[in-house]
C-alpha cells in the first residue's frame, strides 16, 4: 500500500525497493532508453526521486521532481509535473516513468514536460498498458487510465514530438500479469481485499526475473509487440512543428490551468503526477 506523507502519496518502491518488478523495470528502462542518455546532459526525472527505476542514468546532472519529499536529494526539487518551476528548453533529457497515467490532463502534461526540452532535446515516458486490465489496483494508486502504444505515441505526437522508438515490455511475463489481474478481479468481487503489491515468495520473483530476462535479450534488437508496459522515446523537434505552433500557450497560461485533481501517484489530488503504473 503506499504510504502518505504530509498527505502526498508515496510510490511504494520507497518501501519495497527489492520489490522484482522495479528491479526489473530498472532492467528494462535502461535496455531501451540508456542510448538517449548521454554523458554531460541535463536532465530532469519526474516523479522517480524513489531512484530504483533511473540508478542506470549517468550522474551528475540529474534533478528529479517529486511530491513526495522522501526520495529526494540535495538539488532536488519538491513540486508537482504540471506546474514545472523551470524555464522553457531547460533540459537536454526529460523523463517520466509511470506518470501520465497519474494526471488528469495527459495534454497538459505532455506539453509541460515538452515545454522544458531543449530542441533536439529528448523525452523517454513508460507507462503502464492496457485499460482492460483495470482493476481496483488502479484506483488505489491513483491512475487515470491504462494505455496502449498507439494512445501513448499519439499523446506524445500531439505535443510536436518526434517518435523515435515505441514498444511494449514485460512481454516474457505478460501470461503472469494476466493471470493475476484475473485473480485480482475475482477477489474485488468477492469483497476480499485486492489492494497492494501482490505477495512473491522467492521462487516466483526468480522465476519473474528470468523470465524478465528475456525482454531485455530481445529489446536490444527488436520492439515487442504486447506487454503490461508501454515505453516511448521521442525528440523535440529543432523547430517547431505544426502541432506545437497551433498548441502553443504562453507559459503563464500554462501555469493557470485547473490542476488542483491531479496527484502523486495515489490519491486525486494536485496536478498531475508522478510515477507509480504497474
Amino acid at each position: 500500500m503506499p504510504d502518505t506523507t504530509n498527505g502526498v502519496a508515496g510510490s511504494p518502491s520507497l518501501e519495497y525497493p527489492d520489490y522484482w518488478w522495479y528491479r526489473v523495470r530498472s532492467q528494462l528502462l535502461r535496455v531501451v532508453f540508456a542510448g538517449y542518455v548521454h554523458e554531460g546532459d541535463r536532465v530532469l526525472d519526474v516523479g522517480s526521486a524513489d531512484g530504483p527505476s533511473v540508478q542506470w542514468m549517468p550522474g551528475g546532472r540529474r534533478v528529479a521532481l517529486d511530491l513526495d519529499p522522501r526520495g529526494l536529494r540535495p538539488g532536488d526539487v519538491c513540486g508537482s509535473a504540471g506546474h514545472l518551476p523551470f524555464a522553457d528548453h531547460s533540459f537536454d533529457v526529460v523523463v517520466a516513468f509511470d506518470v501520465l497515467e497519474h494526471c488528469r490532463d495527459e495534454t497538459a502534461a505532455v506539453s509541460e514536460l515538452t515545454r522544458v526540452l531543449r530542441p533536439a532535446g529528448r523525452l523517454l515516458l513508460s507507462t503502464p498498458a492496457y485499460q482492460w486490465a483495470w482493476t481496483s489496483f488502479d484506483e488505489d494508486v491513483g491512475h487515470y487510465r491504462r494505455y496502449t502504444r498507439d494512445r501513448l505515441t499519439a499523446a506524445t505526437a500531439r505535443a510536436g514530438l518526434r517518435i523515435d522508438r515505441s514498444t511494449y515490455a514485460f512481454t516474457a511475463t505478460f501470461p503472469l500479469f494476466v493471470a493475476e489481474r484475473l485473480v485480482r478481479r475475482i477477489r474485488q468481487r468477492r469483497g476480499l481485499d485486492a489492494t497492494g503489491l501482490p505477495q512473491v515468495p522467492g521462487w516466483l520473483d526468480k522465476l519473474l526475473v528470468r523470465l524478465a530476462s528475456v525482454d531485455a535479450v530481445l529489446l536490444q534488437h527488436r520492439d515487442l509487440p504486447y506487454g503490461s508496459s508501454v515505453l516511448v522515446a521521442a525528440t523535440r523537434p529543432e523547430r517547431p512543428s505544426a502541432p506545437e505552433r497551433e498548441q502553443a500557450v504562453p507559459h503563464e497560461a500554462q501555469h493557470d490551468r485547473d490542476t488542483e485533481d491531479d496527484h502523486l501517484s495515489g490519491q486525486h489530488r494536485s496536478a498531475d503526477l508522478l510515477h507509480r503504473g504497474r
